[in-house]
């Protein structure tokens, strides 16, 4: 069964507590990324993307706050095709646990 996060709820499942999977959402859906978590958890050279939907950011090749969201208004082509490519590595690795609502 698919569990529904809200963004808030999300940002509970940032890495913070070790208690807590890790999740990751691209374009709303939820992945588990905790076996990535030298990645993904504190001190990760990816954890600004824990607890949130990094559509954007991945799209981008970005770090930077303001692109850590879930909007994809204005993508270039190229940057939807990179988003897609991080999607599929992420489908790979990583269980969906549900989606952003």
């Amino acid at each position: 069964m698919a569990m529904e996060f809200s963004e808030e709820e999300l940002k509970q499942y940032n890495g913070s507590d070790s208690s807590k999977p890790i999740y990751v959402a691209i374009k709303g859906r939820v992945f588990d990324v905790s076996s990535g978590a030298s990645f993904y958890g504190p001190g990760g050279s990816y954890a600004m993307f824990a607890g949130r939907d990094a559509s954007r950011a991945l799209a981008k090749m970005s770090k930077n706050e303001e692109d850590i969201r879930a909007s994809l208004d204005g993508l270039t082509d190229k940057e939807i095709g990179v988003l897609e490519d991080w999607e599929k590595k992420f489908e790979a690795k990583y269980p969906v646990v549900g989606r952003v609502v």
